[in-house]
């Protein structure tokens, strides 16, 4: 019987149920989520519902990916959003022709798409400089860059929208693969896989990682605390202008007033329900994913059982509260 009990207390089943929960709570939550919407909606009923999903979270993930790595270091980007923004617009404005007078459509969107993603790009350079040069708060820094980055978009064009349904980028990045494949989903893909391999295999993921778990004694031991900190705040500008092709790829449109308007916010609930401490000194990418897949499942479920999107929202600062409570175990 003694045994028995010294058997049972090796165990340890609360702490290992509790680690469980930390390790796989996001991707148990949408398996749970995808057999409810089995048997009681008609998600996953065709191949189009799962692509459309897949579509519509696109934007929102590859914004995860690069806020994953921000908020490893222990930093937090707010201005991903208004980045995508200016990407739309300034894609708009040079392949139209009313940029550098380019009149052929194709080569104004081949010219337009790097231009547009070096500026998203240069916007997360300046929030790294803000960051480490100027010691600026990563919130306030990013939130001058969210403020002045989306004055710029609205002002350049007053804050008008433009349509663009012929368009080269519509049918570059809207098309299917295969008649089924979308090829935003195929860029999402990609994105997840490459940043999923960085921080599994590469040295830049453990200096980003002991940058935010005590950037003090990184520095002490050598690590380039200030050159890997602009190299990530340049990696999710750069994500968030991709993020902002694919979003006006998908509208045919660009509107500077609202283009990526709280996208920032997904782009954090993604990565806190994927199990990313939002303290900073861990990091999971395909966390990050299962969490920006469940959100939006989440929110396509309750509107198809006719909940108000209010609700949804409810619920997923529910989930980010209780996704944050479950990490302070781990932290300790």
């Amino acid at each position: 019987m003694m045994r028995l009990e010294q058997r049972l207390t090796a165990l340890k089943v609360p702490h290992d149920l509790r680690a469980l929960g930390q390790d796989y709570g996001a991707l148990i939550a949408l398996i749970l989520l995808i057999i409810f919407d089995v048997i009681f909606t008609k998600q996953f009923h065709s191949l189009i519902t799962v692509t459309n999903l897949l579509v519509y979270v696109t934007p929102t993930l590859i914004l995860g990916v690069g806020m994953t790595l921000v908020i490893a270091t222990g930093g937090i980007d707010i201005s991903v959003g208004s980045i995508m923004g200016l990407t739309g617009i300034l894609t708009y404005l040079i392949f139209s022709g009313k940029w550098l007078g380019i009149h052929n459509i194709v080569v104004g969107t081949i010219v337009a798409m790097p231009i547009a993603l070096v500026v998203a790009t240069l916007v997360g350079v300046f929030n790294g400089v803000l960051v480490t040069r100027f010691n600026v708060q990563p919130i306030v820094a990013t939130l001058i860059s969210l403020i002045t980055v989306r004055g710029i978009a609205e002002v350049t064009v007053n804050g008008f929208q433009f349509a663009f349904l012929s368009a080269p980028i519509v049918s570059w990045l809207s098309g299917n693969l295969f008649g089924f494949l979308p090829r935003q989903v195929i860029l999402m893909a990609v994105i997840v896989a490459i940043f999923a391999w960085l921080m599994r295999a590469t040295a830049f993921s453990r200096y980003l990682l002991s940058i935010g778990g005590n950037q003090s004694a990184a520095r002490l031991a050598g690590v380039p605390v200030t050159r890997v900190l602009i190299t990530v705040y340049a990696i999710s500008g750069l994500l968030a202008g991709i993020a902002g092709l694919a979003f006006i790829a998908f509208n045919s449109a660009a509107y500077p007033v609202t283009d990526g308007l709280g996208k920032e916010l997904d782009a954090i609930a993604a990565v806190a329900v994927g199990g990313t401490p939002l303290t900073g000194g861990r990091a999971t990418i395909l966390g990050t994913a299962i969490g920006a897949i469940f959100i939006q499942l989440l929110r396509q479920t309750v509107v198809s059982l006719n909940v108000p999107d209010d609700i949804a929202s409810v619920i997923i600062g529910v989930l980010i509260l209780l996704a944050v409570f479950l990490q302070r175990p781990s932290k300790a």
